[in-house]
């Protein structure tokens, strides 16, 4: 993408957070509050990387919690179950093995635009990235980065009160077999064929680049920064706050985790 002045992202000053390993239900609150400080103007649009405390897995908005999780495997290994703001599919999420990002923007960065054209849209710049390293790497509609080798991320977004949180995880390595018994989606379809099976339709990054996971989130970076601007930014004692209480009125709660039983 053109990174003079009449591309849509240079209208904003981006921020940048990067913050020590976070738990996965702070995770989930973060995007809100971030997502609601950047609608009221109180904080600039800002593209977070996240860094995870814990495993985890994370489902969507919408999704039912016991179809989706198998609960006991999830206790027995230690991972902790949350439920997002955003719509999509439950993610395995183990700290050393998963890139993900957000980005808070005003909704006009994506004014005029389908669904799909703005997930494809939110998502070049990390194409291009990963392009740089040696990854051929694509959009896969509605919410898939994809490789002719399987599926990298998958992507979620929700909008409210004028701006867009727009989420990705990546998977760098991933253990597919600990995935498969924590997660109960996809078992019946793939029960005939084996976890190798399931392995086959995730192709990390670690393999496809051979490079430290730290090495491609700089690239990242240094490449969002190239085309759209990116100033270094912390996440403020305000906006903890804010997460915090989300946490112990929402996201911490049985009533929002089994929101969907």
């Amino acid at each position: 993408m053109s990174t003079q002045s009449s591309s849509p992202w240079r209208a904003y000053d981006w921020q940048l957070i990067q913050s020590a390993p976070i738990t996965p239900i702070m995770h989930m609150a973060l995007d809100e509050a971030l997502l609601e400080e950047v609608a009221a103007g109180r904080r600039p649009p800002t593209l977070r990387i996240w860094e995870w405390a814990a495993s985890a897995v994370v489902i969507g908005r919408f999704q039912s919690l016991r179809n989706e999780v198998d609960l006991d495997n999830a206790r027995r290994y230690g991972v902790q179950v949350v439920r997002r703001i955003t719509g999509g599919g439950a993610m395995f999420i183990e700290p050393g093995n998963t890139i993900t990002y957000s980005i808070y923007a005003p909704v006009d960065l994506v004014a005029g635009m389908s669904t799909v054209e703005s997930y494809a849209f939110c998502d070049r710049w990390v194409l291009d990235a990963l392009a740089s390293l040696g990854v051929e790497a694509w959009y896969q509609p509605i919410n898939d980065i994809a490789s002719a080798a399987g599926k990298i991320g998958g992507a979620a977004q929700t909008r409210r009160n004028g701006a867009v949180l727009h989420h990705v995880t990546m998977a760098y390595d991933i253990d597919s077999a600990r995935m498969m018994e924590v997660l109960r989606i996809g078992r019946e379809k793939l029960s005939d064929k084996g976890i190798a099976s399931a392995a086959k339709r995730v192709d990390p990054l670690r393999r496809q680049t051979g490079l430290p996971r730290t090495a491609i989130i700089e690239r990242m970076i240094d490449t969002f920064r190239t085309q759209h601007g990116l100033t270094d930014s912390s996440i403020t004692p305000e906006e903890w706050q804010i997460a915090g209480q989300l946490v112990e009125t929402k996201f911490g709660t049985e009533e929002w985790l089994r929101t969907v039983p």
